[in-house]
């Protein structure tokens, strides 16, 4: 399993993959440009199993 996060800013995206041993798989600061991030998420399309958007304040305490 894999799970993405993306970090949406007014210009840019920051975008990180995961897999379910939390090693990271991808990490890059992206165009908010719909075309390249389906194009990052697509080699992990079959073993991605969610996608959160991050509001830069932690949902963990």
């Amino acid at each position: 399993m894999k799970y993405s996060g993306i970090d949406l800013h007014s210009n840019n995206a920051m975008m990180a993959v995961i897999d379910d041993q939390d090693r990271l798989l991808y990490c890059k600061r992206l165009a908010n440009d719909l075309s390249s991030i389906i194009a990052v998420l697509a080699p992990f399309h079959e073993d991605l199993q969610g996608l959160c958007q991050v509001d830069g304040e932690s949902a963990v305490e």
